[in-house]
């Protein structure tokens, strides 16, 4: 049986939210906002080269690519959570993520930097307007630096490449 759109995003929201743990951190800018995902998902980051596209996949799914053997799905971050514009230029990047026991690309802006943070600098992920879908959000983290303070979305990214509407993942 397959579920809306809509009922997937109501599902997401009445689950237990998963909240951010300690950790470190690979922090990402997408549009002008930076996230964070768990360390330990990531198998690699590689510069971004343009996917083979597959036939009648989502918009966001731009394609798959051949990474030494293994065709990878590669999934638009930004037009998965609707950021205002997807430029590719040569800061744009490819985040190779394990989610299940399987192998996805991410492409995203730009990756910063790798943060380890602890429980005094998370915070619980903000309750939305149900018009907004914050389900894969975890928390937020807050970096003190000498500049300024720096706040991240900590993303559930196995939540969300997992997710139905992704169509990556089988869900049985």
């Amino acid at each position: 049986m397959e579920m809306t759109v809509e009922a997937q995003r109501i599902a997401r929201q009445e689950a237990p939210r998963q909240s951010a743990r300690s950790g470190e951190y690979l922090t990402f800018r997408l549009g002008g906002e930076e996230y964070g995902i768990d360390i330990l998902r990531v198998q690699e980051i590689r510069s971004y080269e343009p996917p083979t596209r597959i036939a009648n996949s989502p918009h966001f799914i731009k394609g798959v690519v051949n990474l030494r053997g293994v065709i990878v799905p590669v999934v638009d971050l930004r037009l998965k959570l609707g950021c205002d514009k997807a430029d590719y230029n040569a800061l744009t990047v490819v985040i190779v993520l394990t989610v299940r026991g399987r192998v996805v690309g991410a492409v995203v802006d730009s990756v910063s930097d790798v943060l380890e943070l602890g429980a005094d600098n998370l915070r619980p992920a903000p309750e939305m307007a149900s018009s907004v879908d914050s389900g894969f959000i975890t928390g937020i983290g807050s970096v003190k630096s000498a500049e300024a303070e720096r706040m991240l979305i900590l993303m559930d990214i196995e939540g969300l490449m997992s997710s139905a509407d992704m169509g990556l993942m089988d869900l049985n």
